[in-house]
């Protein structure tokens, strides 16, 4: 019963079609006209325009030409719109059909009600509540965490400009850049690149993991030259020249007013 509706309906499409009317009209050639533009006028292609016109590709339309624009009726444009939605969902429905049958389940430990994730709630929802928690690192939960660990490991350790983990001492930069790459992430060298580097992040929005830049210069010449790791609660793990090792500081007084920015690499 599907298939004889179907065929009828196709039927129908085909007869309506065959008998809505082309019409013909003229236009002449203004200053600032294209093919594309008076194809997009009256919702036909190009190449209908060039058909009607005996033009080559790549013809040259000239100010004062006068050339002739098949124009199609509103039940031609109308069943051209129903065909393309229909075309639309078959393909959505397609899409959904073997994904169901070839993707397996993802199993949830946060929600307790539903214990999979559906191949809808990746491909066809917004919303996406039933997939581990990812935050905005582009990583699990538990890698700025880590970050930190790692981080928090070399505290005391020398400062030395320039320096990148030789006998375990470094500079700013080359300590944000050894603990990244510890963690399977490659950032820039210097402090400067490394504020240009990844996403931009609001100081609102700041996360364990993420870098965060100051301007450090006596007279603030508003610039880049100093950088850390934010730990959460309003704190910050560096190598300080001032102090010549790595340091846990406060977001606040001193580092608050010199501030630069943040960016969380992904």
């Amino acid at each position: 019963m599907k298939k004889l509706y179907t065929l009828l309906l196709a039927v129908s499409i085909t007869a309506i079609t065959a008998s809505a009317t082309t019409n013909m009209v003229k236009h002449k050639i203004k200053s600032g006209d294209t093919l594309y533009s008076i194809a997009h006028k009256h919702h036909i292609s190009i190449a209908e325009v060039r058909k009607f016109n005996s033009m080559k590709k790549g013809a040259v339309i000239k100010v004062g030409q006068v050339i002739k624009v098949p124009t199609t009726t509103k039940m031609n444009r109308k069943i051209k719109i129903i065909k393309s939605v229909r075309k639309h969902k078959k393909s959505n429905n397609i899409l959904r059909t073997a994904l169901k049958k070839h993707a397996k389940p993802l199993a949830s430990n946060r929600v307790k009600r539903r214990r999979t994730v559906t191949v809808d709630d990746i491909f066809f929802k917004s919303a996406q509540p039933n997939i581990a928690a990812f935050n905005s690192f582009g990583f699990s939960t538990t890698k700025g965490k880590k970050i930190i660990t790692d981080a928090k490991k070399k505290l005391g350790r020398r400062y030395v400009w320039g320096a990148v983990g030789q006998r375990d001492t470094y500079d700013c930069s080359g300590f944000t850049s050894y603990v990244y790459r510890k963690n399977g992430i490659s950032i820039p060298r210097t402090s400067i690149r490394q504020s240009k580097f990844g996403k931009f992040v609001s100081r609102g929005n700041l996360k364990k993991g993420d870098l965060i830049f100051f301007d450090t210069s006596k007279r603030r010449k508003g610039y880049v030259n100093h950088v850390g790791i934010y730990m959460g609660n309003g704190k910050f793990i560096h190598a300080s020249s001032a102090k010549k090792k790595i340091v846990v500081s406060k977001l606040a007084s001193f580092y608050a007013q010199r501030y630069r920015g943040a960016r969380r690499p992904l």
